[in-house]
């Protein structure tokens, strides 16, 4: 049987799988064990999966995630999300569109401190959309800067999607990171002027945020600055100590986690219940990490040993077409895959296969990582499965609707694509960060 046909199979194996209601960690792992007994028999295909998984989970690196996590449940828990929106809000005064300009540099905030997008958009719109609603903000306008805002987690560091895609690339997280910081800015940078223009144009979708801390001098409203320090300084801890290479990125996540719950101490917010919630969501969401990673290792991994990574490889480079084309076709089938797969799944099942043909093409993989990043960061967003939407319904009021939010999240989208071409087009806006750290 030929590698087209079982690449074929392997497809709709997986769709079917799928639609029957199946946790795509099981299904891949299911799909892999199939083949590889259907291939190499019982005994040698039990071996040959249990290598394939071995071999990621025994990386240093994926250390680093758990770590993160639960740094970011602590910070969640600790009141130190809604302190930090509270200080910025006041900070910002009272021009129009203040506190959608400031959610957007809170979730900037948020983002350098979690690597996670669910618990930041959860945050978000449990702290920042009663706050918006109240003030009387255009409701679309509200959802959209949680959604996009939130969802920057993925691309600025520490981002557990990078951690993820170096893993499986086998390129340097810390050049990830590095690389990853000024689009991130950049894509914030665009949802502020994006906001600040439709606010100009029609003044009632955000109201002044008129409370008398506002009001005060500026150097009076320095005072408030109190609920950032902690926060700055544990942020800066993180990121010194990878980008200054004192710390590997997995040493830079236990110092977050120790520091976060200092942070926590400090603020006398260190409890037992709040300790004992933020290990069991960190064992939940690091539970559910692991089960994708393990599935979808163990499919490619088969995939690969039966030579369809070399199939695909040489479909890719046989194209006629230049090589930029090439990534854009890469970029498209990511955002294909994004309407049925996990990210985690999309990327060990793309990456292992795309990495070396963006190399052979003449390509860094460090900038490719982070264009497939904002790829992922544009999945997150996207109907009918974007999984932010999801978690800001989850926390919304009920008059809030799923597909209000869909639509609410259109502009945003297309900021993302517009953040995209910039760094598909200038590839340096990416790099220009890691060459100095060489």
């Amino acid at each position: 049987m030929g590698i087209e046909i079982i690449t074929l199979l392997i497809v709709i194996s997986l769709l079917a799988l799928m639609a029957i209601g199946l946790p795509l960690g099981i299904t891949t792992l299911t799909v892999s064990l199939a083949t590889a007994v259907l291939y190499f028999g019982e005994r040698a295909g039990f071996f040959v999966v249990a290598a394939n998984v071995g071999e990621v989970l025994h990386k240093y690196e994926l250390i680093a995630v758990p770590f993160f996590v639960f740094m970011a449940n602590v910070l969640e828990r600790s009141g130190i999300a809604k302190s930090m929106f509270d200080s910025m809000a006041i900070m910002g005064g009272r021009f129009r569109g203040s506190v959608g300009v400031q959610t957007t540099f809170v979730a900037v905030l948020l983002a350098a401190m979690s690597g996670i997008m669910g618990g930041e958009i959860v945050m978000l719109g449990l702290i920042a959309l009663p706050q918006m609603m109240r003030l009387g903000y255009d409701r679309k306008l509200a959802i959209g800067i949680i959604c996009a805002a939130g969802a920057l987690a993925t691309l600025i560091p520490p981002s557990v999607v990078l951690i993820i895609y170096g893993l499986a690339a086998q390129v340097s997280i810390t050049k990830l990171f590095a690389a990853s910081a000024v689009p991130g800015l950049i894509l914030a940078t665009l949802y502020v002027i994006y906001i600040l223009v439709r606010v100009r144009l029609r003044p009632e979708m955000a109201p002044v945020y008129d409370v008398p801390e506002t009001g005060l001098p500026f150097f009076q409203r320095l005072k408030y600055l109190k609920g950032i320090i902690l926060p700055g300084i544990l942020i800066g801890a993180v990121l010194g100590v990878i980008y200054s290479g004192v710390a590997t990125v997995t040493e830079a996540a236990a110092i977050g986690a120790v520091g976060a719950v200092i942070v926590a101490g400090v603020r006398k917010e260190l409890t037992w219940v709040m300790c004992r919630d933020a290990m069991r969501q960190t064992v939940l969401t690091v539970g559910s990490i692991i089960w994708l990673v393990i599935g979808a290792v163990s499919l490619i991994g088969i995939y690969n040993r039966i030579g369809g990574g070399d199939f695909l490889r040489g479909v890719l480079t046989s194209l006629d077409i230049g090589p930029i084309w090439v990534i854009v076709v890469m970029m498209l089938i990511v955002m294909v895959l994004g309407t049925f797969l996990e990210w985690i799944a999309i990327i060990f099942i793309t990456v292992p296969i795309f990495a070396p043909v963006v190399v052979d093409l003449g390509f860094d993989p460090v900038w490719f990582g982070v264009l497939f990043a904002m790829n992922i960061q544009m999945y997150y967003l996207s109907p009918p499965f974007g999984p932010a939407c999801f978690f800001l319904k989850s926390v919304a009021p009920k008059e809030v609707t799923l597909q209000e939010i869909f639509v609410a999240v259109l502009p945003f989208i297309a900021l993302q694509a517009v953040g995209l071409f910039l760094v598909l087009a200038f590839p340096q806006l990416a790099l220009w960060l890691p060459a100095m750290l060489d």
